[in-house]
């Protein structure tokens, strides 16, 4: 394949790869919406009375760390040694899927964020969603979760970047900060949340499925070959950009 054929499969668009993405996220985000409410039915310690601020907090946290663990999983499929064997879906189709539930991770973590941060009988405040160690409930646990965000924030702003010939060598390794976030994410939903214990296996599941994925990812032959194709990718973008220009 010649350098130019390369540089417009790249950046070459489908409208059917477009709609199979949007609908495959959409149903996932759905799906995670309906299995998140059904979750906190289950919990018996749940008042809804009480607090419907906290239950609406609690099901955009949920809803957040169930869409998280989707963009996780395909993130470590997308760089998987072996990815190039895998067909279907095609690979244009895999990224804009991950781009996606993307999308829907934010607006959710976004409703958890704002919902939290009004919420008095929340304890977390403004500030609380914002700065580590300054929230009243469980200051710890809630901290996990700031620096779950701003890992994430640093992760997609680095792949928002990714087109620039001057950020493509380095946004990779800085990208793998998302693993780190979603480790943070468990972490404050297994020590903030007054139904661990209710939630147990579910957090095992989940958790346990990605430390498994990820093993299988990093232990397979053939890292330097991402590395290498990222490297390729930055010499052919001055081309490919001059070529649409044309």
């Amino acid at each position: 394949m010649s350098t130019s054929d390369h540089s417009e499969m790249l950046h070459q668009t489908n409208g059917r790869d477009v709609r199979t993405s949007a609908l495959t996220a959409g149903v996932l985000a759905l799906v995670t919406l309906l299995v998140g409410s059904r979750l906190l039915e289950a919990l018996e310690n749940v008042q809804s009375a009480s607090a419907p601020k906290w239950i609406l907090g609690r099901s955009t946290g949920l809803a957040t760390y169930m869409l998280l663990y989707f963009l996780t999983a395909m993130g470590l499929l997308l760089s998987h040694p072996r990815r190039a064997h895998w067909h279907r879906p095609s690979a244009i189709t895999r990224i804009r899927i991950h781009v996606s539930l993307a999308t829907f991770t934010l607006v959710f973590l976004l409703s958890h964020i704002i919902v939290l941060a009004s919420d008095s009988y929340a304890g977390v405040g403004i500030v609380g969603t914002l700065l580590p160690f300054t929230a009243h409930y469980r200051p710890f646990a809630v901290s996990l979760g700031i620096l779950a965000v701003w890992s994430g924030v640093l992760s997609g702003v680095t792949a928002g970047m990714a087109s620039a010939r001057s950020v493509l060598r380095i946004w990779w390794p800085i990208h793998k900060v998302a693993i780190v976030a979603f480790a943070f994410t468990w972490l404050h939903a297994v020590l903030a949340g007054t139904d661990t214990d209710q939630l147990t296996y579910f957090y095992a599941i989940s958790g346990g499925s990605i430390v498994l994925l990820a093993m299988w990812r990093y232990l397979t032959p053939g890292q330097g070959e991402h590395i290498s194709e990222v490297a390729h990718r930055a010499e052919l973008l001055p081309n490919s950009r001059s070529k649409g220009l044309r």
